[in-house]
C-alpha cells in the first residue's frame, strides 16, 4: 500500500489508523462503564446521560466541534487546566483523537448497551447469591457475556473515527501530517487541481475499512444472537 499511496496519502492514513486507534482504546472503558450504568442503574438523571452520549449522532458535527474547542482548547475551561500539566488537545493529533473518540462514543455505547441488556439478569443474581462481589460477577459472568457486544461495539467505534471529519477540522484544523486524517487529506485534495487521483485513493481506503469493520461487525452480532437464543 506504501507504492501505491504517496508519501502524503500514506502520512493520512497512518493518522488516521493512530487517531482512530486510540479514540477506541481510550474511550473504552467509559463507554463500558457508560453503558453498564444506563442498562443497569436507576439513578436521577438517568435519561439526560443518555441523551448527553448521543447528542452527537444528532448534532452537526462542526457544532460538536465547535463546542469541544470551547471547552478543550487552550483557552477553555478544561482545556486550559489541562496545558498547564503539558496536555494540549488544540491543533494536535490527540485533539483528533479527541474529536474521533467523541463523535464514535455514541455507536460504541449503544452496541454494548445492548448486548448487556441481552444477559439474563438471573444469571448475575445467581452469582450474588453464591456470596460473590458484584464485581467479580460482572468480571466472571457478566463481561464474557458480553465481549462480543463489547468487541462489536469497538470495532464500529473505529470505523467511525476512521471517518470522522466535521468535528476534528473544526477543533483542531487541517495540519497535514499532524490533524490531516483520511477525510481531512480528501477535502485538501480536490481543493487543488489534480488531486482528483489522489482523493479517489483515499476514498477506496476508506471504503474498504469500512466494509470490513461493518462485516466484523455483522459477524460478531450474529454470534451474540446465537449465544442469546442458545443455538
Amino acid at each position: 500500500m506504501a507504492e501505491w499511496l504517496g508519501p502524503e496519502e500514506w502520512r493520512a492514513v497512518a493518522l488516521s489508523l493512530k487517531v482512530s486507534f486510540w479514540a477506541t482504546l481510550v474511550s473504552l472503558p467509559l463507554g463500558l462503564f457508560t453503558a453498564y450504568a444506563l442498562a443497569r442503574w436507576r439513578f436521577p438523571g438517568k435519561q439526560v446521560l443518555n441523551g448527553i452520549v448521543h447528542l452527537p449522532l444528532i448534532l452537526p458535527p462542526v457544532v460538536t466541534g465547535y463546542l469541544l474547542l470551547l471547552t478543550m482548547g487552550a483557552r477553555g475551561p478544561v482545556g486550559g487546566l489541562l496545558a498547564e500539566v503539558g496536555i494540549v488537545f488544540a491543533f494536535r493529533w490527540t485533539g483528533a483523537a479527541l474529536a474521533a473518540g467523541v463523535m464514535a462514543f455514541p455507536l460504541m455505547v449503544r452496541a454494548i448497551r445492548l448486548s448487556l441488556e441481552a444477559v439474563d439478569p438471573k444469571l448475575e443474581q445467581a452469582g450474588a447469591t453464591l456470596g460473590a462481589s458484584p464485581a467479580w460477577v460482572f468480571l466472571t459472568v457478566t463481561l464474557p457475556m458480553t465481549l462480543p457486544g463489547i468487541v462489536a461495539g469497538a470495532i464500529l467505534a473505529f470505523a467511525k473515527a476512521m471517518g470522522e471529519f466535521g468535528a476534528t477540522i473544526t477543533f483542531v484544523s487541517n495540519i497535514p501530517g499532524q490533524t490531516r486524517t483520511i477525510p481531512s487529506a480528501i477535502y485538501a485534495f480536490l481543493q487543488v487541481p489534480g488531486g482528483e487521483g489522489a482523493a479517489m485513493k483515499l476514498v477506496l481506503v476508506s471504503v474498504v475499512v469500512a466494509m470490513t469493520a461493518l462485516l466484523l461487525s455483522e459477524l460478531i452480532g450474529r454470534r451474540v444472537a446465537a449465544r442469546v437464543g442458545g443455538k
